[in-house]
């Protein structure tokens, strides 16, 4: 095993080898996973190099070095400590007083689990204690997710009208509450701070609303506890398109930012997109908009609301 030398510097990792860890990753193979691992959330999370190094604090160089499997020994020296304790890296990382140890024999129990049986695990937990809502409401009240130019606002409005529901913006309650816009709140509070912002006002919608449709973030569904509140609690559309369309909708709103001084504009988005597939793809409903008119999508989003759902007598009606 490397180990730091006595002038306190780091290892030279290309001159010393680590023995694999319990998985049976060796220090190259362990950065690799790394670094696909912070490109994977950063793409979810629709943030270029250059914005996470802003709000990190952290140079693109590093960054870049980071993502191709090549980062800071440090790392690797935090890891060996990990396995030496027998404990999971993460369990090193969170403060003294999070711990538990009823929540570390159950990430424990967790972890050993097959992925069907991990499944299994996830639903009986969250039927148990994850947000409870009655039917009813969850049926009246509709999200709308998707990428940025997905139609979200446009077809949202058409959509509450229909089923004569008020109609919510989310990135313009974040606005609202906190007093500035998206882009200052980046820029003050960062990119945690946008997330604390965005699961306040959800929270605070669903506390006061019981019918609406709401136009959500692109992004939101990329914030776990966020996104598990919003699909337990509405029934979920994803309005879904190929990436240049959803760049040729963009541009045309005439927001040239997605371009501007940004040449692989068009490889982030498509990274983005199938980054987040999957978690769009957990929505109720699933609408594809390319090549369709706003009617023909309207259309298709009352058709197969209307089929995924049992309509309360008294609840929703289609004007």
């Amino acid at each position: 095993m490397s180990k730091v030398s006595h002038n306190g510097t780091e290892p030279n990792l290309k001159q010393q080898t680590a023995p694999a860890d319990r998985t049976g990753q060796g220090d190259a193979e362990y950065l690799r996973l790394l670094g696909e691992n912070v490109r994977a959330v950063r793409a979810r999370r629709g943030m270029t190099r250059k914005m996470l190094a802003h709000h990190s604090g952290v140079s693109e160089r590093f960054l870049a070095q980071l993502e191709s499997g090549t980062g800071n020994a440090s790392v690797l020296i935090l890891r060996q400590i990990s396995q030496a304790l027998n404990l999971p890296l993460e369990a090193l990382l969170r403060p003294i007083h999070e711990r538990s140890s009823p929540l570390e024999h159950a990430v424990e129990l967790l972890q050993r689990l097959e992925p069907v049986e991990l499944a299994q695990a996830r639903e009986l937990l969250f039927q148990q204690f994850g947000v409870k809502n009655k039917e009813n409401d969850r049926r009246q009240r509709i999200a709308l997710i998707g990428l940025r130019g997905a139609g979200k606002s446009t077809i949202g409005k058409l959509l509450a009208r229909k089923l004569d529901l008020p109609f919510v913006e989310l990135d313009g309650l974040i606005e609202q509450t906190s007093g500035v816009s998206l882009g200052m709140i980046f820029d003050l509070y960062g990119q945690s701070g946008f997330r604390r912002f965005e699961r306040r006002c959800l929270d605070d919608l669903l506390s006061t609303q019981k019918r609406f449709v709401v136009a959500t973030g692109g992004s939101l569904v990329s914030e776990p506890s966020t996104y598990e509140r919003l699909l337990a609690s509405c029934c979920t559309i994803w309005l879904r398109a190929i990436p240049e369309e959803h760049m040729t909708r963009v541009i045309a709103q005439g927001d040239m930012r997605p371009m501007a001084h940004n040449p692989e504009a068009m490889a982030d988005l498509e990274r983005i997109l199938k980054e987040r597939e999957e978690l769009y793809g957990r929505a109720d409903i699933a609408v594809d908009t390319s090549g369709k008119s706003v009617e023909e999508v309207l259309q298709e989003c009352l058709l197969s609301f209307e089929g995924a759902v049992e309509v309360p007598a008294q609840g929703l009606r289609v004007r």
